[in-house]
């Protein structure tokens, strides 16, 4: 067999890009691994920074409850929990991880009440994967024995859901969210206000506490189209019974100017950010903001 002049370049040139090929691909599969590993290690040795973020009612400054946030230690693997939270979304360790996250959340709680024990009957915000609920281990009530066995009760522990997108049938869903609040415990939803996942899940779920996205909040003041859409979601509050919560309150025109429109809670670096101690939120110095659509 012969080439041309043209065949074996393009040969070459194959041979070339198979390589290439096969080193790119030698290289996911460690990095890979080392992220497995971290993974791992992370679940085993309880490596997860607990924070507390305060959540508190804005006609009064009086903390409500906290929102308990699991964070990884930085490495190269994970530079940031966006990026952890995206990688154990899409492994076969999301149920571990949630199930150790849960456990440390309520552990790391309960060292907060008994230090401080004003603590003792507020609201804990659990983040969790929709996955996870239709995890038998805790459908067969391992969450509702943690949450005893810390001395909580399930009316305190209110279920906040993270990638709603990954909701693929909103009526079973819906069923298995049943069961949980049978026993006690409620259901928020975050970034209310945008896409069609966030309305499909208001009306399907029907969630005791809707947070505001972030999106909304920023800039609210000074913003009458997000002044407009959140007063029709406050509206839809109001008739279903649902908890408004502002999340990502930055500045204090924004807390006062959801204060102002009947917003009910408000979480946010002006209130408090997560910190190691379970700290009540503090209120800003705010006057009335005017003209309000």
């Amino acid at each position: 067999m012969s080439w041309g002049p043209r065949s074996w370049k393009q040969e070459l040139s194959a041979w070339i890009c198979a390589g290439r090929e096969a080193v790119r691909r030698r290289r996911e599969l460690y990095e890979e691994a080392v992220r497995r590993r971290e993974l791992e290690r992370f679940i085993r040795d309880r490596k997860m920074v607990t924070l507390f973020q305060p959540i508190i009612r804005l006609a009064d400054g009086e903390t409500i409850g906290f929102e308990v946030l699991n964070r990884p230690p930085v490495s190269s693997s994970f530079p940031n929990a966006e990026a952890f939270y995206h990688y154990v979304g899409q492994s076969s360790q999301v149920f571990a991880v949630e199930r150790s996250c849960r456990e440390m959340a309520l552990c790391r709680f309960a060292e907060q009440v008994e230090a401080m024990s004003d603590l003792r009957n507020t609201l804990i915000f659990l983040n969790i994967h929709p996955h996870v609920i239709a995890d038998p281990s805790f459908r067969a009530g391992h969450t509702l024995r943690l949450v005893q066995d810390y001395g909580f009760t399930p009316s305190q522990i209110v279920l906040e859901l993270t990638e709603r997108g990954a909701i693929e049938d909103y009526g079973r869903f819906a069923r298995l969210l049943y069961h949980y609040r049978s026993q006690g415990f409620r259901v928020a939803v975050d970034d209310a206000g945008t896409g069609y996942n966030s309305l499909q899940t208001l009306v399907c779920l029907q969630p005791e506490f809707l947070k505001l996205d972030r999106f909304l909040v920023r800039g609210i003041a000074d913003n009458p189209a997000a002044r407009r859409m959140a007063a029709l979601l406050l509206d839809y509050a109001r008739e279903s019974g649902t908890r408004v919560t502002g999340e990502g309150n930055e500045m204090a025109e924004e807390f006062a100017c959801l204060r102002d429109m009947g917003v009910e809670l408000g979480q946010g670096y002006a209130i408090g950010g997560p910190a190691p101690r379970a700290i009540c939120g503090r209120v800003p110095t705010t006057k009335p903001v005017r003209g309000l659509a």
